[in-house]
């Protein structure tokens, strides 16, 4: 794989790791085909118990890639509403996925990648991370990401950061229900580990149905939903705002909201 990497050790723990440090694990569309491929290997992997999702490097995850949403905006409405789909795909299987899925949030993340965190069963971070829902400062939304993040947070919560822009620390990420603990740097590993071991003791078909059973008495993410997320997302990415915004960053220069 070009852009994670993938190891399962003799318990069954499959560590999956975002494996793009240079540009902070930024997901292009290499990635989201990737990352759904290996949520449905996983999920189908009976000697897999436990997947722990993690970063290489300083971040988690920066989000989406610049350069790949660049590229949208350029694209014929075809292109965009499949590459759109991809993503909302990619996230469904691993939502979905029959297997618990421990984020391991060694470092920061945006935009996308607090919807990864989000389709976490469990997160746990470094108490010096940072998060924030950024899309907005590029004219964009947290559109794909939106029913897993608001299902995460709660409605009332996410309306705090989901459309501000708002870089918040790991403290108020626990607040937020996003992390379920933030510990020093030196306490992750373990942290992690106690998240792991009450699975080793369980039974993988009890886990895998009580999961199953979760999403049933939730409120579900139907295709009503995806349809509308991949046309919000398509509609931004058209917009002259998120034009100007994308321009901007790469002109290392504030956009014309910005006073």
């Amino acid at each position: 794989m070009r852009t994670l990497d993938l190891e399962v050790d003799a318990r069954g723990v499959a560590w999956l790791r975002l494996n793009r440090p240079e540009v902070h694990n930024a997901m292009d569309a290499a990635m989201i085909a990737e990352l759904t491929e290996v949520a449905e290997r996983l999920g189908r992997d009976p000697a897999v118990r436990v997947v722990v999702l993690t970063g290489t490097g300083r971040s988690f995850c920066a989000g989406g890639d610049l350069g790949w949403m660049r590229a949208q905006m350029a694209a014929d409405a075809e292109t965009r509403a499949r590459e759109a789909r991809a993503l909302a795909g990619m996230l469904g299987a691993l939502d979905r996925m029959p297997k618990p899925l421990i984020g391991r949030v060694q470092g920061q993340a945006f935009g996308g990648g607090v919807g990864l965190m989000s389709v976490c069963d469990v997160a746990v971070g470094v108490d010096s991370a940072k998060f924030g829902l950024t899309e907005v400062r590029l004219g964009l939304i947290p559109a794909t990401i939106g029913p897993y993040v608001v299902a995460r947070m709660g409605a009332a919560r996410a309306r705090r950061v989901f459309f501000s822009g708002r870089v918040f620390g790991a403290a108020e990420a626990v607040e937020l229900g996003l992390l379920a603990r933030a510990v020093p740097e030196a306490a992750l590993d373990g942290a992690v580990e106690a998240e792991i071991a009450p699975y080793l003791s369980a039974a993988p078909g009890a886990v895998a149905a009580g999961k199953a059973l979760v999403a049933e008495l939730a409120a579900p993410v139907d295709e009503a939903q995806i349809a509308a997320t991949i046309a919000a997302l398509v509609a931004r990415w058209e917009s002259a705002e998120s034009a100007e915004g994308i321009a901007a960053f790469f002109e290392k220069r504030r956009p014309a909201w910005v006073e």
